[in-house]
């Protein structure tokens, strides 16, 4: 037997550099999940944005919601009373009282019942079940009987069914032929005895969530490819659980928390309180985000310690590793080396620059296909949001020197290499030279070389501020993080962005505390590669999430661009800010129109809030007038008493005229936002990609 299980890959199978010191173990699932039951329990799927395992939104009516704000005492209290003046209003009218008016409309019947005679009485009893219904009818509107059902005889019900489900004894058990064939998909596609293993092992306990999903998923790549359908039921049969694996060989993550559904690709945000805020339909309901929703993008802003990393960048890089372990998902997490974003056993690829037990570096060129473009996202992360007017005139210096370099060296410029000759270094500059001349390409590049040349030396020569910019990354502490010179040690293995075909598990540590500055410069480049290779990707099926923790640096007019073109590529990213503030506010209107989703945290500046309270609109609410006055109706008998009611309560009686009306307010305003919103909740709204809007709904975030 082999030392690894063969895998079938989806498409294009999987590109994870080798870690150097790495040990390729496998981490199987522990045991004790009950496969089965996870996949029979009920789900619903409607309406977008709700979590399907949680409990089903309140109906929206206006009668149910008057319902629901009856204390449950006094909804008792009238559904008994209500209860008890029916019962003893049948038994009035069916002890006498319909039997005598019976005697004058159907005499001959009341005398057959007096007899006993089976067809009369039969009648009889057939002409009290009309009356036992209008009665129901009639007293159970007035008592509420449903509302009590549905409030306290439906939870009660549903308690005492799962109570004896679980019986040891005496409560039916199905029979494993009477259970739901979780690989039914897989059982029709494999010979008899195929899934033996397979089975085998779903019974003891040992095939998980992520199992089940990876192993579909790997049938949904094969299955209109004979020859490697085959051998993933060969995989199936030799190895059972652990066929198809992760390029990883991981079955799970460690610590994960139980709020993802993988057979929805859900996670649960959070509940949708009961307050007059939120759309009755989505009362009481769980919250929930899947790649649908995650398409179209989602804007997190909130002071630090409002909950944005451990309440959402963290659950929602959860889910995102989870569905790439089951191969539909490919996820580059962003945060500061200390943000909790989770352990590095969940991510395939940890890039941490500065940190010297690092086993990846970061290529600066993002794996491009071309030097131009190379060029010119590299030019777009050096220049801070104050150069940005003079990106342009950076992308043409950086690829009037990246494109002879390539031709002349057969590789793109190291960092090093790349500040001399920014700087117009003689030495640097006459090997440019003398390699573009010696691989016969300088007649092509000739041009665009003197003009870089002409520029060396000028006041405005954006070379030197490139230069100066690209030099915050030629640090000791960063050697053999990114691509190296000649002359340099031999770079650690380099990621690429352009790697987003491959259910890969990326996670990008920035310096912020010891070099903020470099630490910007990677932010931008890393989520302008991923933005740029997502939309190019050729093949699609892998949704592409990008979740940044802080991404007030990254945020500048190609970012925006990028995450336009996300809805369309099945791709989608979460970013999370502290303040408006940190974006240029030429930004900040665009950025609201290009993201989808939009969430607001506890401690929100009014400022920031107004932008949320534009983007949520208005919405038609009930107003209601209370006008009061002195009561000055009656005569002297009614005026006097009250006025001895008012000389013995200190206050003269009043009347109350009541006006509702329709108007139109904010949905959330600002100062709602700044100043209302309780700890431990958010106001969020969802779009989906297919344009489907969840209303902006107050959440209790776990």
């Amino acid at each position: 037997m082999p030392s690894a299980p063969p895998r079938v890959p989806a498409p294009g199978g999987a590109a994870i550099p080798p870690q150097y010191g790495a040990e390729g173990a496998h981490s199987a699932q522990g045991g004790g999940f009950d496969l089965v039951g996870w996949v029979s329990a009920k789900r619903h799927r409607t309406p977008a944005g709700v979590f399907g395992l949680g409990p089903e939104p309140r109906p929206s009516d206006e009668k149910t919601l008057a319902d629901d704000a009856i204390p449950g005492w006094k909804l008792l209290l009238r559904a008994a009373l209500n209860f008890v003046v029916a019962l003893e209003l049948y038994m009035w009218l069916t002890g006498g009282t319909l039997v005598w008016a019976l005697r004058f409309v159907w005499p001959s019947l009341i005398s057959a019942a007096g007899r006993n005679e089976f067809w009369a009485v039969t009648l009889l009893y057939f002409l009290y079940l009309p009356l036992a219904l209008l009665l129901v009818f009639v007293f159970g509107r007035m008592g509420r009987w449903k509302a009590v059902w549905r409030r306290f005889g439906s939870p009660l019900w549903v308690q005492l069914r799962a109570a004896g489900a679980s019986a040891p004894t005496g409560a039916p058990r199905r029979e494993p032929s009477e259970q739901l064939d979780v690989w039914a998909p897989l059982r029709a596609v494999a010979g008899v005895g195929a899934l033996g293993l397979l089975d085998s092992e779903t019974a003891q306990g040992r095939v998980g969530d992520v199992d089940h999903q990876r192993l579909l998923r790997a049938l949904e790549c094969v299955r209109h490819d004979p020859a490697r359908l085959g051998a993933l039921v060969d995989a199936v049969r030799e190895y059972g659980a652990v066929a198809c694996a992760h390029p990883s060989g991981a079955r799970d993550l460690p610590g994960r928390s139980p709020a993802s559904d993988l057979l929805l690709r859900q996670l649960r945000l959070g509940a949708a309180e009961n307050v007059p805020k939120n759309p009755a339909g989505y009362r009481g309901a769980d919250v929930a985000l899947d790649p649908l929703l995650l398409g179209t993008s989602l804007l997190a802003v909130g002071p630090a310690g409002s909950g944005k990393t451990t309440r959402l960048t963290r659950p929602v890089a959860e889910a995102l590793c989870l569905q790439a372990l089951t191969g539909t998902a490919v996820v580059v997490v962003v945060g500061a080396a200390d943000a909790d974003l989770g352990p590095a056993a969940w991510y395939d690829v940890v890039v941490a620059p500065g940190d010297p037990g690092a086993r990846y570096g970061l290529d600066l060129f993002g794996g491009a296909l071309h030097a131009d473009e190379a060029a010119a996202r590299l030019a777009d992360a050096l220049l801070p949001d104050e150069l940005a007017l003079r990106t342009e005139a950076a992308r043409l210096a950086l690829q009037q020197i990246v494109g002879p370099f390539e031709a002349g060296f057969g590789r793109l410029p190291g960092v090093r290499e790349l500040v001399l000759l920014l700087r117009g270094e003689e030495r640097a500059w006459t090997g440019l030279l003398a390699a573009v001349r010696e691989s016969g390409a300088l007649e092509r590049h000739q041009h665009e070389l003197a003009q870089r040349e002409r520029m060396h030396g000028l006041a405005d020569d954006p070379g030197a501020l490139l230069a100066d910019r690209l030099a915050l990354l030629d640090r000791p502490v960063f050697a053999r993080c990114f691509n190296a010179s000649a002359g340099d040690a031999e770079s650690l293995p380099l990621f690429a962005l352009r790697a987003l075909d491959h259910p890969l598990r990326v996670r990008i540590a920035l310096p912020d505390h010891s070099h903020p500055e470099a630490a910007r410069i990677l932010g931008r480049l890393v989520v302008g590669q991923f933005l740029h290779a997502a939309a190019s990707r050729a093949d699609r099926s892998l949704f592409a999430g990008l979740v940044v923790d802080d991404a007030s640096a990254a945020v500048d007019t190609h970012a925006i661009r990028g995450l336009q073109r996300l809805r369309s590529a099945n791709g989608g990213a979460v970013l999370g800010l502290r303040t408006l503030v940190d974006v240029p506010e030429s930004l900040r209107a665009p950025l609201f129109g290009a993201v989808g989703g939009r969430m607001a945290f506890p401690g929100l500046a009014p400022w920031d809030g107004r932008l949320f309270e534009e983007a949520w609109g208005t919405v038609w609410v009930d107003e209601r007038d209370v006008t009061r006055a002195v009561d000055t109706s009656g005569g002297i008998v009614r005026r006097s008493l009250r006025g001895m009611r008012a000389l013995l309560e200190g206050e003269r009686a009043q009347t109350e005229s009541v006006t509702t009306r329709k108007v139109e307010r904010r949905r959330w305003s600002a100062s709602d936002l700044a100043q209302v919103l309780p700890r431990g909740h958010a106001v969020v709204s969802l779009t989906s990609v297919d344009g489907t809007q969840v209303p902006p709904l107050l959440v209790r975030l776990p």
